[in-house]
């Protein structure tokens, strides 16, 4: 027969044990995600709005099937900003661009010629189509913040 005194002591150890656990489950999914700000520069005017895509897919950057979140963000300064909240750690790349006449459509003219400007992040440029994954990407591993310059 066990003591009274240890069936207490196991119980309580028991009981700590648990807290820490439960504890730790609780916070890893908070320690885990993140908070990723997206800052658009030099927009043209401040007509219409910035229509900001994140990817976290090469195989489906920049189609507009392959985005993880979107969103359109009004424009004040020439400036759009947005926050995206909750991302796993990994590797990201953004798409922006300037939706000026507010049809919800990235405007291409002849030959798939953009008539509104755009961007991409980490100042990845389009050349005969647009850039690669790895070009535009970046690296999350905690609350991140991106600036985008609108291209001309």
């Amino acid at each position: 027969m066990i003591p009274f005194h240890r069936h207490n002591r196991r119980r309580r150890l028991s009981l700590i044990t648990g807290a820490i656990a439960i504890t730790f489950a609780l916070t890893s999914n908070i320690v885990l995600a993140a908070d990723l700000e997206i800052i658009v520069t030099s927009v043209k005017n401040n007509a219409g709005n910035v229509h900001l895509a994140i990817y976290n897919d090469p195989d489906k950057f920049p189609d507009s099937d392959g985005m993880i979140s979107e969103t359109e963000v009004a424009i004040t300064g020439l400036t759009a900003r947005h926050l995206f909240t909750g991302l796993a750690p990994g590797r990201y790349a953004v798409a922006v661009y300037h939706d000026a006449n507010d049809n919800d459509e990235f405007d291409q003219g002849f030959l798939g010629i953009p008539l509104e400007d755009y961007a991409f992040s980490s100042g990845a440029t389009a050349f005969l189509g647009p850039p690669s994954f790895e070009a535009a990407a970046f690296a999350i591993t905690g609350d991140h913040r991106v600036t985008i310059p609108m291209n001309d």
